[in-house]
């Protein structure tokens, strides 16, 4: 089973549209885990097996963090969390014990499931059905994958079916400060209308040594500041990789009116900044990354320049559906007649210009991002509202290569746990370009 967003990054979402994501978060745990022992309980002492027929007993580890993940071979959403429970153990396991205490009554399918997945944390098991497992029984364990977090006082510190909610406790109480390193500096650059407002970092480099440039480009109405981006520049620098985020033309700092942005003047502002970076001296191949409608940009980005311009493409909830929004007259809940020119949408604080629609009604977008077919990452929260995450699962199919993750209960931006979000995407960055 399976921050709160930036206004760079709102998309022009209504809080009741956020807090309905934040209570079908809540509600997950309210009905998979009403049985499962609450924070403050002893935690139940237990004694079973290793696959190396050894005892195992929970009261060994008194004195250290322990999580106990429930799951077994055959569940399918278990599978589906295993990489995230690696992940946690990767980056935590020489401060907390990791435990899988599954619910296998097959000891070969339970030993196989270790192997194959090369799960190299702690595992133990009755070999009983969850129904049947007098562990299941005292903690409560109705449904998996379930997580329990026990502290050093032998208490449940946390109970969830949610797995980036005990990575994020992890990370708050055991994680590590990042120091990137390096410099960061403000640039203007020429755009499709007028100067860009951008922000470069990169890491200390000798004379004449070069490194990879990643490019950021956010999504409608937001801008290059926020955690979003912050966080992966930051990242990329501390492992020695440049970036640069900027405002696209009519939103932040830079020059241009909002009612003017379409998608295709903001691929002619990427193509500059493109022409910018690959100038540079320092700059050893470019990788390019972008969120929501930034995403779009970036995917037809790289298709109109051809795979050989960049080295990796990363899509944060591409917003793929902006065309059939721009069909059916309805742009991030705004209703409007799509074939009745007007001045602009009101939005409020912005107004919306015929031309997006215009334009938006007739673009090629899987066609164009089709033509780039080189290393790519998409990744797309499953409770994502405003885009669907069936549009990130159309870049997958026609980007064969690809790599896929999807992150449950996530929402369109990541708010439930965004550091985990832009940590995937700089891992994969720094895995890829390095």
């Amino acid at each position: 089973m399976k921050k709160i967003l930036t206004t760079a990054l709102l998309l022009v979402v209504s809080a009741a549209a956020f807090a309905q994501w934040t209570d079908q978060a809540k509600e997950v745990d309210d009905y998979y885990c009403k049985d499962l022992v609450k924070a403050g309980a002893a935690a139940p002492d237990f004694k079973m097996r290793t696959p190396e027929g050894k005892t195992l007993r929970l009261s060994k580890y008194r004195g250290r963090t322990v999580v106990l993940d429930f799951w077994a071979s055959w569940c399918p959403d278990c599978i589906h969390d295993l990489p995230l429970v690696k992940r946690m153990y990767e980056r935590y396991g020489r401060k907390v014990e990791i435990i899988g205490v599954s619910m296998d009554n097959d000891a070969e399918a339970w030993k196989g499931a270790i192997a194959k997945h090369g799960l190299g944390y702690t595992h133990c098991s009755q070999l009983k059905r969850m129904r049947e497992s007098e562990t299941a029984k005292a903690y409560g364990v109705r449904w998996i994958p379930s997580m329990v977090v026990v502290g050093p006082d032998g208490k449940v510190v946390m109970s969830t079916s949610q797995p980036y909610r005990v990575e994020k406790y992890l990370r708050d109480n055991f994680g590590e400060a990042r120091t990137p390193g390096g410099a960061e500096e403000r640039l203007s650059i020429d755009g499709d209308h007028g100067k860009l407002q951008a922000i470069m970092q990169r890491p200390v480099l000798a004379e004449g040594q070069k490194c990879p440039m990643v490019m950021l480009c956010h999504g409608f109405g937001g801008k290059k500041d926020g955690e979003m981006f912050e966080n992966i520049a930051d990242s990329l620098q501390a492992h020695g990789i440049a970036s640069i985020r900027f405002d696209f033309n009519g939103h932040g700092e830079s020059e241009g009116d909002f009612v003017d942005m379409t998608v295709p003047n903001e691929i002619s502002d990427a193509k500059k900044v493109y022409d910018y970076v690959k100038a540079l001296p320092f700059v050893d191949g470019i990788a390019i990354a972008g969120h929501s409608q930034g995403g779009v940009v970036a995917s037809m980005t790289a298709g109109e320049l051809g795979t050989d311009a960049f080295r990796a493409v990363v899509l944060m909830a591409p917003a793929a559906v902006l065309r059939e929004d721009a069909i059916r007259g309805s742009t991030f809940g705004k209703m409007y007649n799509p074939d009745l020119p007007t001045d602009y949408i009101d939005f409020g604080r912005m107004h919306l210009g015929y031309d997006y629609v215009r334009t938006a009604k007739r673009l090629p977008i899987y066609e164009t991002a089709a033509r780039y077919q080189g290393p790519a990452l998409i990744l797309h929260g499953t409770f994502d509202r405003v885009v669907p995450y069936s549009y990130g699962e159309r870049y997958h199919q026609i980007w064969p290569g690809s790599e896929y993750v999807a992150l449950e209960y996530f929402d369109h931006g990541f708010s439930q746990d965004i550091v985990l979000a832009t940590d995937i995407v700089s891992e994969y960055l720094v895995r890829v370009l390095r």
